[in-house]
């Protein structure tokens, strides 16, 4: 027997995410994985590197409760929130009976995640303004033990309509878990959901410091959820998620000063967001440029193929949406520096000569 036919068939048949750094490319102008476009400055402080860390670091759970306006019970720290959306299928779905749900487009993720465990996926697709369809959530809600809903979603940048996701919570009450996913919740923080966990036992919420906190390498995400949750997630971690140096840097992140930091970040994204759209929009390839509430846009740009080729060949590298369904022509921008948004606007315009 191969090798192979020692793997389990779904993975055998699995196509893995494919991630920014999976995807390669040769640039100097990386805009296709929505991280901050400049690094931050840490100092390491611990020493102890001999010990094994704590499951659950105290600092950096009681500094993020803080953060997030909650206690340490309903805060659980992974390896970046795609170890949550697993921990969440491990502890909740039985493979070969339960089945997870989204909605696309939407991250990739949920579905590599849901068929590693040999776990059932269902779609529901969403509306043309990319909002939740109900009605057909409604109909495929028998047997789902998940439903992930990114909001803002990746990768449209839209949030999801609050009233439809109060819709979502009572119509899945005693039957599912809704999992919403706020990776880029720090660019439009009004939309966040962490203050209807008292109303929703029911509900779950990842975040992230790989986006607005400037800290993709460091693989640090967080489970938010009623207490009930977490307990039954610490039963599924691993023994030691963060390694102590991700640790002594996120609890420094998390700081009042770090909250502060990231702040002015955000401001400063939101101010480049504002240029990059508004010059877009005067270059003659560019058909539409999409509403965003996060640190990239979506746009539908003619002939999308040729010209992502053109920029990936100039060393700018975007992200590529046309197999996403509804997403034909689209590719997506994060927001760089002034110095990158100029490279994309003058490529973009030189594509149209």
């Amino acid at each position: 027997m191969s090798i192979e036919e020692l793997a389990r068939e779904n993975v055998r048949n699995l196509t893995p995410y494919q991630s920014a750094r999976r995807l390669g490319g040769k640039g100097d102008v990386w805009l296709n994985a929505n991280e901050f476009p400049t690094a931050v400055e840490f100092q390491f402080g611990q020493q102890t590197l001999n010990r094994y860390p704590e499951c659950q670091p105290k600092a950096v759970i009681e500094n993020y409760a803080q953060y997030a306006g909650l206690k340490p019970e309903q805060v659980l720290v992974s390896r970046g929130a795609d170890e949550g959306i697993e921990l969440l299928i491990r502890a909740f779905c039985e493979p070969g009976k339960d089945a997870v749900l989204f909605c696309p487009p939407t991250y990739g993720m949920y579905s590599v995640s849901a068929e590693t465990f040999g776990v059932e996926t269902r779609t529901v697709q969403a509306q043309e303004d990319w909002q939740l369809n109900l009605q057909g959530i409604a109909d495929k809600l028998d047997g789902v033990k998940l439903v992930y809903v990114c909001s803002p979603n990746n990768p449209t940048g839209q949030i999801i309509n609050p009233q439809d996701m109060r819709t979502l919570l009572e119509m899945t009450r005693d039957k599912a878990l809704v999992v919403a996913d706020e990776a880029y919740i720090e660019f439009c923080p009004q939309a966040t959901l962490a203050g209807w966990l008292a109303e929703y036992p029911h509900l779950v919420v990842l975040r992230t410091l790989s986006k607005a906190f400037a800290l993709a390498g460091l693989r640090c995400g967080f489970t938010l959820a009623n207490e009930e949750v977490i307990n039954l997630l610490l039963k599924v971690i691993a023994p030691y998620p963060l390694s102590t140096p991700v640790a002594d840097i996120a609890a420094q992140a998390l700081t009042p000063q770090g909250i502060v930091a990231m702040r002015e970040r955000v401001v400063q994204i939101l101010a480049e967001r504002q240029y990059l759209v508004a010059n877009l929009r005067e270059i003659a390839c560019v058909e539409q440029v999409f509403d965003s509430e996060t640190n990239y846009i979506l746009v539908r740009i003619t002939a999308s193929s040729a010209v992502f080729k053109s920029l990936w060949d100039q060393g700018i590298i975007l992200r590529d949406q046309n197999k996403q369904p509804s997403l034909s022509g689209c590719l997506r921008i994060t927001i760089g520096t002034r110095e990158e948004s100029q490279r994309v606007i003058d490529a973009l315009r030189a594509e149209q000569v």
